[in-house]
């Protein structure tokens, strides 16, 4: 355990970024596996085969190309900004990072994967949940970040938002697929 806590701080960027990355897109694969949600662009035989796998991917390139490096960066601009684990940082960060990370990712994940998609309206999955996806990670994002904030040294609070987004992730693919399948 220490030689990979040895290897996480001598390459930290690296390191959270691929963290965030599998976690990310594992979220997708439980959302399908558990949930049942498959993808919406798949063909019959790959949905009807269990896991769709280009969807996954679709996800883990969101996950890797925007949502990874924006959090691995904001993270680190929020520490310098307001240094420390204090009541007063921590709260600081929490509320900056609902107010601009936090639109700022949803509408990544929304919009980057109706891209990813073709979509004809690559807005109209944003426009359809943004407030209810916003509204849910208000609550639990919240809760979680003070945790980061507080606890995690910053070298891994990447990898650690990987962590607490998996579930967030699960939530919102659901949402996604959940309602898309109303919608059809």
């Amino acid at each position: 355990m220490n030689r990979t806590w040895a290897l996480f701080k001598a390459h930290p960027y690296v390191s959270n970024v691929l963290g965030y990355t599998v976690l990310f897109a594992s979220a997708d694969v439980i959302q399908q596996s558990l949930l049942g949600g498959k993808g919406t662009a798949g063909s019959a035989s790959e949905a009807s085969a269990g896991v769709d796998w280009r969807q996954t991917a679709r996800v883990a390139t969101v996950g890797f190309c925007f949502h990874a490096n924006f959090n691995y960066h904001w993270l680190r601009w929020l520490e310098r900004m307001l240094p420390g684990a204090a009541v007063k940082a921590v709260t600081g960060k929490v509320v900056v990072d609902q107010l601009v990370a936090a639109p700022l990712t949803i509408s990544a994940f929304y919009i980057g994967l109706s891209l990813l998609e073709n979509k004809d309206d690559p807005l109209e999955d944003w426009r359809q949940k943004f407030w209810t996806s916003y509204k849910t990670g208000v609550v639990y994002w919240s809760t979680m970040q003070a945790v980061n904030f507080a606890l995690v040294p910053p070298v891994a609070r990447t990898a650690f938002l990987g962590g607490i987004a998996l579930t967030f992730t699960i939530f919102l693919c659901h949402l996604r697929q959940h309602q898309n399948h109303k919608l059809e």
